[in-house]
């Protein structure tokens, strides 16, 4: 009895989304979003989120092609295990482009190299979205020093003690504190949020080319012991 395929990842990316949208509305809605974004004279805080909502619908169009792909797998599976299988439907995504190349090299010797290839063009998929990751985190350090220098600023202006100005001095002072930690808030929970969801797709993507690899190991190598039993058994029927 096989395992299931998981055709339903881009369900699960709707719910966490869904979940991500929640968690934004909620703090819409107690006026911590609204404060933190005013706070933000450096604008930091915008590019952050703007750059998050940009990655996320990336991430959400690769759910939905790496469906697609899990889909196209379900397909070449169950036609496998049928006595002639036929696999002139399944021609479209990467599932496809390895099966033309399978075909290509005369449906014989090891399949190894182009497994690889297509394992490597999932990965190189998701390559974007841990760049934008990263870049969230450095968006958010970048906002921390931005924030002190802002902070530091008036300290310079002093030329003489006047205890009237200190009031003045810590409030400028406590403006750029705001900007430092908002910003760091704002790339330190969008970037773990981006993490954890193209993480879905790095488990999802490497869960796939390892079932590609057993059933082309068992049904599309010459010496598959799939195939060797089911053309005995064809072999023997009267």
């Amino acid at each position: 009895m096989t395992r299931p395929t998981d055709t339903n990842l881009i369900l699960r990316a709707l719910i966490v989304l869904g979940l991500v949208a929640f968690g934004v509305w909620l703090t819409a809605d107690r006026g911590l979003l609204t404060l933190a974004l005013d706070a933000d004279r450096s604008y930091i805080s915008w590019v952050i989120i703007g750059l998050y909502a940009v990655a996320t619908g990336h991430w959400l169009w690769l759910s939905h092609t790496l469906t697609e792909e899990r889909k196209r797998f379900a397909a070449l599976e169950g036609e496998l295990r049928t006595e002639r299988p036929d696999l002139s439907g399944l021609r479209q995504g990467l599932i496809g482009h390895f099966l033309h190349n399978w075909e290509e090299r005369g449906a014989r010797g090891d399949a190894g190299p182009l497994l690889t290839a297509f394992g490597d063009e999932l990965a190189n998929r998701h390559a974007l979205g841990h760049f934008a990751s990263d870049a969230l985190l450095k968006l958010g350090l970048l906002g921390t020093i931005v924030g002190f220098i802002l902070m530091l600023l008036p300290v310079g202006d002093i030329e003489e003690f006047d205890p009237s100005l200190m009031q003045q001095l810590l409030s400028a002072m406590s403006g750029g504190m705001a900007v430092a930690l908002y910003t760091t808030l704002a790339g330190l929970v969008t970037s773990t949020l981006l993490k954890l969801q193209y993480h879905m797709l790095d488990a999802s993507a490497a869960e796939l080319a390892t079932r590609l690899a057993v059933l082309a190991d068992v049904y599309l190598t010459p010496n598959g012991a799939a195939r060797e039993a089911r053309e005995e058994g064809s072999g023997d029927a009267p």
